[in-house]
């Protein structure tokens, strides 16, 4: 299942759910609500099951009757006591596909002026100082 903007599952989904397309989108799964499959979205409520890996950009808030029976890869992560996580919790900062930028540009060289070499740090060797 693939969304854009807001999504509450109360009920349950065979398969994935994903919403890599819009940066804001928010998955909320109610407390009877169930995946089965995988999870990737920016933001995430969970207070039901999800049998597979959660995959959030941004932030997992997981409720006292979360469950999930997979790995949790987050930026952001909020646990009640009482959730329960079958599998890894793992952490990525700044999991967000950046926007296309344009590289910053470089100062122009006044070219009636001398150009400073760069200093090299001079690093010691192990064993050596």
């Amino acid at each position: 299942m693939r969304f854009d903007g807001g999504c509450h599952i109360d009920g349950v989904v065979h398969g994935n759910v994903i919403a890599e397309r819009d940066e804001e989108a928010f998955l909320s799964i109610s407390e009877v609500g169930r995946v089965e499959g995988n999870v990737r979205v920016p933001r995430v409520m969970l207070s039901g099951t999800v049998e597979g890996d959660v995959h959030a950009s941004e932030r997992v808030e997981l409720g006292p009757t979360a469950r999930v029976v997979g790995n949790v890869y987050y930026e952001l992560l909020e646990m009640a006591a009482g959730a329960e996580i079958n599998g890894q919790l793992i952490r990525q900062p700044d999991m967000r596909v950046p926007a296309a930028s344009t590289p910053s540009p470089v100062p122009p060289h006044d070219a009636t002026q001398p150009v400073r070499p760069r200093r090299a740090r001079a690093v010691a060797a192990k064993g050596e100082g």
